[in-house]
């Protein structure tokens, strides 16, 4: 299997998993049971990972980290300062 395919099939199973996440806190707005701190630190490594994708041109990296950022990103911004 060659080495983009499973980039590509990596960034499916990343992006998919915060999908209900966001669909729940959409639908719901509840964001009791979510760790500001954790999506904060989760949001920035999303955004490194896709500026070490833009600097190394790898575009799995960069579509995966960067959907994962704004889902992410949309959950942390949901969240009242605690």
């Amino acid at each position: 299997m060659d080495a983009l395919l499973i980039g590509y099939l990596a960034s499916i199973c990343s992006v998919t998993s915060f999908v209900p996440q966001v669909i729940k806190v959409v639908k719901s707005g509840d964001t009791a049971a979510i760790s500001a701190r954790m999506y904060t630190v989760t949001v920035a490594g999303f955004a490194l990972w896709t500026a070490f994708g833009v600097l190394r041109s790898e575009w799995p990296i960069i579509l995966t980290n960067s959907a994962c950022f704004f889902l992410a990103g949309y959950i942390l911004v949901r969240k009242p300062r605690e």
